[in-house]
């Protein structure tokens, strides 16, 4: 099979690996694509391999799923980060020169919002992952590429998906782009271009230049291991690694700076920033004329974390906490993850609601056991990796199919003596539950969805600019190891788009993407700045960010402030 096959096909295995494939490539025949140095992407046949349950347990090659962030023309979410002040004169920062790219659901690029002046489009390209019938990049090998003389050509004709047959069926990826870049003033037809004509409608960067990057949906057996419900979108880690990579070839140093949007999030992984997206994330943030911005989630009130502590109390059967969890009726399932911190070791035992039970498990190395109950049709997979080779802490993954509806306890108890004591729960987003499925005692703390943990990125929560009120549904940080996330708060309720309003923490990133532009501007293609990037910016903005006299700073919600780009540029002249 060609490696486009490969990558297509649902019988072979998406691998995420560290390490060179070059004694690898000898002995197999592979389809292998390097992401960037140190990560890459095998396609592995699951008929090669002796137990396929053994892949889904080998935690940090197995890709995350990540879940969308989003659930008349108001100016106040741009007016209250100091957009449109630095959008007028003196500044006149409007993304001219920059490129935003969007790894996303696509976009339309037909709409009147993306195009400049004379009508032509201001979409450098488009990667749609999802069709196969054109050309790939150059360096990839699926979907196809549509670069803006083809999106122009079908601009000009009477039938544009003919010539460009990408759309935005969902649109999520198209009120990210027009919240980031949408501008007015452009050439189109009927009511959408009147109202950008009339100043309607404009963006937080309406000069920028725009890459899009449409996600294909995930493999279908990835969505039966994560066990996501039928209809919810959901991509694959190594399919936003890759549109990360071919974002990053429209930068040029010193002239053309890139921000890359990152409106997904998933509940999976460490929550300190070490699985393979937000290492990726890390080592492209740090090129000069590079900023990444991601969304810190909407699991800040889900009830989907949960953090416990032991100690040295009784003996060591004694030693445990029990952690309940109430499910829906008809849940397809979830998992569920339990990391640990070094050097503590920690066992699980369940109780169904029931009464049945598995006894305490202590679990050796990337070890698997499967249980079953008697009056039960569940079925419970645990898997213990005593130390993630990412994080260095002990996870234990509890894959729990057709659970029985009511109270699940789960109860974890020391292996031994205990130094720490602390270990956290992690249910999966809202979006990948069928149905009700919550910790009874949660905290909602430690919520940030990753990737935004990524120590270089600019993370962002969300708040609502018209009341100055914290978002009750945006995740908050900080990370599990204290590391402080979010940086700032962005406007992320109500937020205008073509067509009325959303809200969610993937329009705070979009704003702040915008907002990140603006600055790029200023900084690169005018010349402030040449060598700027990602934690240079972070910073720039933290302390430009408006804050309260009565907190303090940084704190979990808000992080250093609120986002304001009139006040970098007053930090800067000392104002």
């Amino acid at each position: 099979m060609t490696c486009k096959e490969r990558i297509l096909s649902d019988d072979y295995f998406d691998i995420i690996v560290d390490f060179s494939l070059g004694a690898v490539n000898t002995r197999y025949d592979l389809c292998a694509v390097n992401v960037e140095n140190r990560y890459n992407i095998i396609y592995w046949n699951r008929n090669q391999l002796s137990d396929p349950s053994d892949y889904f347990y080998d935690y940090r090659s197995v890709p995350k799923l990540y879940g969308l962030m989003q659930q008349e023309f108001d100016p106040t979410s741009l007016l209250e980060s100091g957009i449109i002040q630095v959008q007028r004169e003196p500044l006149e920062l409007t993304g001219r020169g920059c490129v935003i790219v969007f790894i996303d659901t696509g976009i339309d690029y037909t709409s009147a919002l993306f195009r400049n002046p004379d009508g032509s489009s201001r979409i450098l390209a488009i990667w749609d992952q999802t069709i196969q019938t054109g050309t790939p990049p150059e360096g990839f090998f699926y979907g196809s590429e549509y670069r803006r003389e083809e999106i122009n050509r079908a601009l000009a004709s009477e039938t544009p998906y003919e010539i460009v047959p990408s759309v935005d069926e969902i649109g999520h990826g198209t009120d990210l782009a027009a919240v980031a870049a949408g501008g007015r003033g452009a050439v189109g037809s009927g009511a959408e271009a009147e109202s950008i004509i009339t100043g309607d409608f404009l963006g937080a960067a309406p000069e920028a230049d725009i890459v899009v990057v449409k996600l294909k949906e995930s493999k279908q057996y990835l969505r039966d291991f994560y066990l996501v419900p039928e209809g919810v979108p959901a991509y694959e880690e190594t399919d936003i690694m890759l549109g990360v990579r071919y974002g990053d070839g429209f930068a040029r140093a010193f002239r053309r700076p890139v921000v890359f949007c990152i409106g997904l999030g998933t509940g999976y992984g460490d929550h300190a920033g070490s699985s393979a997206l937000p290492e990726y994330l890390n080592s492209v943030a740090v090129k000069r004329s590079r900023a990444v911005v991601v969304c810190g989630g909407n699991e800040g009130n889900a009830a989907h974390h949960y953090q416990g502590s032991l100690n040295n109390r009784g003996t060591v059967g004694d030693n445990r906490e029990a952690v309940e969890i109430r499910v829906g009726q008809n849940a397809k399932g979830f998992l569920l993850e339990l990391w640990g911190s070094v050097p503590d070791v920690f066992a699980i035992s369940v109780r169904s609601p029931g009464g049945e039970t598995i006894p305490p498990i202590r679990l050796g190395l990337e070890e698997v056991n499967t249980y079953g109950f008697i009056y039960e049709r569940t079925r419970i997979s645990v898997a213990g990796i005593l130390v993630e080779p990412a994080s260095g802490e002990e996870l234990v993954t509890l894959r729990v199919e057709a659970p029985t509806p009511g109270i699940w306890t789960f109860y974890v108890e020391a292996a031994g003596e205990i130094h720490n004591g602390t270990f956290h729960m992690w249910l999966p987003i809202t979006q990948f539950l069928n149905t009700e499925v919550y910790f009874l005692q949660p905290t909602p703390y430690i919520t940030l969805t990753e990737p935004a943990m990524a120590a270089n990125a600019i993370s962002v929560s969300t708040y609502n600019a018209v009341n100055d009120s914290f978002y009750i549904a945006s995740g908050r940080g900080f990370s599990r190891t204290g590391a402080i996330k979010p940086d700032f708060a962005a406007p992320g309720v109500n937020v205008s788009v073509p067509g009325g309003s959303r809200t969610g923490s993937s329009l705070a990133a979009a704003i702040t993407a915008g907002a990140v532009a603006q600055f790029m501007q200023w900084a690169v293609v005018d010349g402030n700045n040449p060598v700027v990037e990602s934690l240079e910016i972070r910073n720039y903005f933290i302390r430009g960010a408006r804050r309260s006299f009565d907190m303090t700073y940084p704190n979990r919600e808000w992080g250093y402030g609120t986002l304001n780009v009139a006040g970098v540029f007053d930090a800067l002249v000392g104002v």
